[in-house]
């Protein structure tokens, strides 16, 4: 053995050291490589066989393709993954504000008032009421037969 080999195992501390970087070098190795995966089949703009190329280059030369692959694409890695994450956000946004909303919103609430206005259960005045309290959010729409703004309990 050499002299700096010696070095590590006379300092035990240093031993574990060097022990616990390598390992996290591999832990953060496999999270790049488990990213660049995922990205490789999350990207809409690249076609079936260059999704086969990349991932075929990162699984026979896995450190000089994952490599590879970060310095050609990975600028725009970040930006898929900031918009992945925003239409995300989007999505659950707009899923609270309908779940919160009763489950409807006032285009469908509109389109329900104007079909039974349509069969002639509402006259135009009550449809006028209807469609002005849908409009200001007050709560639901007057249906037919009931009084004030809430529905019947029929």
């Amino acid at each position: 053995m050499t002299a700096q080999t010696y070095l590590a195992y006379d300092y035990p501390l240093l031993g574990a050291f060097w022990t616990m970087l390598v390992i996290f070098l591999w832990i953060m190795w496999f999270a790049l490589l488990f990213r660049v995966v995922a990205d490789i089949f999350r990207d809409d703009d690249l076609s079936g066989w260059g999704k086969t190329g990349w991932l075929v280059f990162c699984v026979v030369l896995p450190f000089l393709g994952v490599f590879v692959y970060v310095v050609a694409r990975g600028k725009n890695m970040g930006q898929r993954e900031a918009k992945r994450v925003r239409a995300q956000r989007e999505d659950f946004d707009s899923y609270i504000r309908m779940t919160a909303a009763g489950g409807s919103s006032s285009v469908d609430e509109l389109a329900r008032l104007s079909e039974i206005r349509s069969r002639g259960a509402l006259t135009d005045e009550e449809f006028r009421r209807a469609k002005d309290l849908v409009l200001s959010g007050h709560g639901p729409a007057e249906r037919p037969g009931t009084t004030g703004a809430g529905p019947s309990a029929h």
